[in-house]
């Protein structure tokens, strides 16, 4: 039976779940309430059930999430009757007296880093699985689906092993452990098809829907929660818009949209061409190296 491309890549991301399950001992899903570890878990129900996964979903909470995404997280933990592991980055603040980032486009979302290693040395985790893509960002392009990270949690892009004939090759010293992306080879556009082919439910967040916003160095950001304080230059208005990227509010943009239905965002991303955190996240744009200095620090 030939298989279509949707197929292929549901196979290719069960085959690695599998891997995960038989080559380490205490694996972890990181989950945020977000498309992409949305559809990690969906994949984990057709790898796993009808037995319990063998790991359990952890979110790194910064405290500026979507309370979208995060009432989405609750509710699905306690549909499929899995455990989820909540550790605030608000916590390793407190206790680390470590300084939060102040001024004008501030943000938490670095500080993830010493709240998932916390949380990685806290329950021993080997492997942690993540719904990271090539098609996102130029340094996740070139890393492994086994992407080995050393002892102090670091991705050193010389140290990456061969995976050929989609092998992969988890043996890892004591304090090592691997970052795992099943869904590397997926595009936005190919999670979307995805999405609509199973019919997997989303938070509202995702779709076109009125919301107020400050327009900031070009970028529509949201308001929630007070996480955004407004500055004299910045204008308030309201638009119609969704988030094609659900991260840390303090530095994810949202995109003028009026698709309210599955087949309108496919439409709307087929059309576009500037990936999703090239055009919301606003933590990517610190530098043309952004998101390789945060892997080398230990960042997902």
């Amino acid at each position: 039976m030939k298989l279509d491309y949707l197929d292929q890549l549901e196979s290719e991301a069960i085959h690695i779940m599998r891997e995960v399950a038989g080559q380490f001992e205490r694996p972890a899903l990181l989950f945020s309430g977000g498309k992409d570890s949305i559809t990690l878990v969906h994949l984990a129900l057709k790898a796993f059930r009808p037995g319990k996964f063998p790991f359990p979903l952890v979110h790194i909470d910064t405290g500026h999430n979507f309370q979208e995404a995060l009432d989405y997280r609750d509710a699905m933990a306690e549909r499929i009757g899995e455990k989820l592991i909540v550790r605030y980055v608000e916590d390793t603040i407190r206790e680390k007296k470590l300084k939060e980032p102040t001024g004008r486009n501030a943000t938490r979302n670095g500080l993830q880093t010493f709240t998932l290693l916390d949380t990685i040395e806290e329950f021993e985790f080997d492997a942690c699985i993540g719904g990271a893509r090539r098609d996102e960002e130029k340094a996740r392009a070139k890393e492994r689906v086994f992407s080995v990270r050393d002892e102090f949690g670091s991705w050193d892009p010389k140290r990456q092993r061969p995976e050929l004939w989609n092998l992969y090759n988890g043996r890892i010293h004591k304090g090592e452990n691997v970052r795992v992306f099943p869904i590397s080879n997926w595009t936005e556009l190919d999670v979307w098809n995805y999405i609509r082919r199973e019919k997997i439910q989303l938070p509202s967040i995702y779709f076109a829907h009125d919301r107020e916003l400050l327009i900031r160095d070009g970028k529509l950001m949201a308001t929630a929660g007070g996480v955004i304080k407004p500055e004299a230059d910045d204008q308030r208005v309201t638009r119609r818009v969704r988030f094609r990227t659900v991260g840390d509010i303090s530095c994810t943009a949202a995109s003028e949209s009026t698709a309210e239905t599955l087949d309108a965002v496919i439409d709307e991303i087929q059309a576009t061409r500037i990936s999703e955190r090239g055009e919301t996240r606003m933590d990517d744009q610190l530098s043309e190296a952004a998101m390789e200095d945060r892997k080398k620090g230990g960042y997902f």
